[in-house]
């Protein structure tokens, strides 16, 4: 049960540390968020609560939230950087769309309706893996530790 509790809180603690250097990122280095980025930060808060629960009350079911949470946001990290290297195309609400054969004023539109925060760019990389790619990784990273907990509450002593 200990191993266990170790378990859930190095996952939630990681979740936890992602936000805090988002939200860093966000006040103190004025990198606002696009929408996608929005996303991402909702299952790391999912599995904050999570994790504060199963860390007290224990139980099998929690680290199983934790772990779904920590694949949600990996999922949607690996797809935001797919967007951001131009792989695939992302919601026609947070990223450039096409303007050949439109009229002045449907082209007039589109640019007032646009994000201040664009989806398909990258405000910052390291090591040339920006903040979303970061994200999926971590975040599976995470996802082994929160099975590792699962796994650790199945073991009968």
């Amino acid at each position: 049960m200990m191993q266990q509790r170790i378990y859930i809180f190095l996952a939630a603690g990681g979740s936890a540390a992602l936000m805090l250097a988002a939200l860093g990122f966000q006040h103190l280095g004025d990198l606002a968020p696009c929408q996608m980025c929005i996303w991402q930060r909702y299952p790391h808060v999912a599995a904050i609560g999570v994790g504060a629960l199963a860390f007290w009350l224990g139980g099998a079911v929690l680290p199983v939230l934790g772990l779904f949470a920590a694949l949600t946001t990996a999922g949607i990290g690996g797809y935001h950087a797919g967007v951001e290297q131009g792989w695939w195309e992302g919601p026609g609400t947070c990223t450039a769309g096409a303007v050949g054969g439109m009229s002045t004023d449907d082209l007039m539109a589109q640019i007032m309706s646009a994000p201040l925060v664009r989806c398909d760019e990258i405000p910052w990389a390291f090591l040339s893996v920006s903040m979303a790619g970061w994200n999926m990784i971590v975040s599976l990273g995470l996802a082994v530790v929160w099975s590792m907990a699962i796994r650790a509450g199945s073991i009968k002593r």
